[in-house]
């Protein structure tokens, strides 16, 4: 009997081990990930570019797995526009968006999410495959570009290249541009290439406080090289904190309609018909917290407060611009596009452009901005242009080839 009972503790605990080296195999791993990433859905929508977006109920997206949000009471508002007071007859934001064509989401075209839901780009496995880590998926891996310093080898930090029109000086509450949207090509899976505007606080040392929006193309993080909408924040000079979209706590979404990461439609064609989007980011002065609008009506969330130190008051500089990643050894240049892949100079229907860019002072007021830098590591590469007129307001093309005869 008693050697029974050993042998049967024995099978128990051989058990209990393989179990728990299950637990710890890579596989398990990534199966727990994805638990924690998607969220059950009160309906899901198949993508014409293969994504499924999930409609998650408000109260179960990924921003309330953080600690400081478990209590957190949702804003399905904010208290004011930089404008004024905010109400729901309000559909423009100091914007002139006359003849701007209609921009839909991809997924759109199969259906859309019911109120009281957010769309939610759905993680699959292999999306937690490509990345380097499970801890770093959805996370970048480098600094915001200071185009303040005199450090060369710190603008051009792990092979990330900007073209970009930049205002610092002042205290800014928000800010807002509409970009022309493209499809730029990709010559490595992990490069990428992006548009997106800053809001910048604190130092660019490990105390940076960075909120981003825009369009990007990055087959790493997405699997594929459509263009999309994007979102990022880190309160730590991207170490331990943020993420794009919604792959972490942080940004609340209250919109139904407009999902973080999944396709923007139309796109952009050389010497034919033009998108551009409308992103406005802006502090909420009555509760702090930063609210992202989506062209011109679509308010789409809030960063709270508390997850910014700097961002908390006010940012310190703002961006507009293209990054890229080359990713090439020894001194060559990547091939991988800017915007359209063209240069500034060759305007309207060929060059990407910001048009309308405007920061939002202390009085809660758009405006446009005061002493507009710009700045590019290499202009035979990439470049920037800005300009002001009555129709665009303050503007700038950007943009570039990237590999070319004199970007060897």
């Amino acid at each position: 009997m008693a050697a029974a009972w050993v042998l049967a503790a024995a099978a128990a605990l051989a058990l209990w081990a393989a179990a728990a080296e299950g637990a710890r195999s890579p596989a398990a791993r990534v199966h727990r990930h994805l638990n924690r990433l998607n969220k059950p859905a009160v309906k899901s929508i198949e993508s014409p570019d293969g994504d499924i977006i999930d409609c998650v109920h408000l109260s179960h997206q990924p921003a309330f797995d953080h600690p400081l949000l478990k209590n957190h009471t949702l804003q399905m508002r904010p208290a004011y526009h930089p404008e004024g007071l905010y109400d729901d007859d309000k559909r423009s934001v100091a914007s002139d968006n006359a003849g701007e064509k209609p921009m839909l989401q991809l997924w759109h075209q199969k259906g859309r999410c019911p109120e009281g839901t957010v769309p939610i780009r759905r993680t699959k496995k292999d999306d937690l495959l490509r990345a380097s880590s499970l801890r770093r998926y959805g996370r970048k891996r480098h600094t915001a570009v200071n185009p303040l310093s005199i450090d060369p080898n710190m603008l051009n930090e792990g092979g990330h290249q900007h073209a970009i029109a930049y205002v610092e000086g002042d205290k800014y509450y928000g800010a807002k541009a509409t970009i022309n949207v493209w499809e730029p090509k990709i010559q490595q899976p992990n490069e990428f290439s992006l548009s997106q505007l800053w809001i910048l606080g604190g130092s660019f040392g490990e105390d940076l406080n960075s909120i981003e929006a825009g369009w990007q193309v990055s087959p790493d993080l997405y699997g594929d090289n459509n263009t999309r909408l994007f979102t990022y924040w880190t309160s730590d000079a991207y170490q331990a904190t943020g993420c794009y979209n919604i792959l972490c706590s942080g940004f609340i979404q209250i919109n139904s309609e407009i999902a973080m990461g999944a396709s923007i439609f139309p796109i952009s064609n050389i010497a034919g018909s033009q998108y551009d989007i409308s992103i406005l980011i802006w502090k909420d002065p009555k509760e702090g917290n930063w609210w992202m609008q989506f062209g011109r009506e679509y308010v789409l969330g809030y960063w709270p407060s508390f997850l910014f130190s700097y961002l908390a008051d006010s940012a310190s500089m703002v961006e507009w611009g293209g990054e890229v990643v080359n990713s090439e050894p020894d001194g060559t240049h990547t091939s991988t596009q800017m915007g359209s892949g063209r240069f500034p100079e060759e305007g309207f229907g060929k060059a990407s452009y910001f048009k309308n860019i405007q920061v939002v002072d202390s009085s809660n007021q758009l405006k446009a901005p005061k002493g507009v830098g710009t700045y590019t590591e290499q202009s035979n590469c990439y470049d920037v242009q800005n300009g002001n007129n009555g129709d665009w307001g303050t503007y700038f093309y950007y943009g570039g080839p990237g590999k070319n005869s004199n970007c060897p």
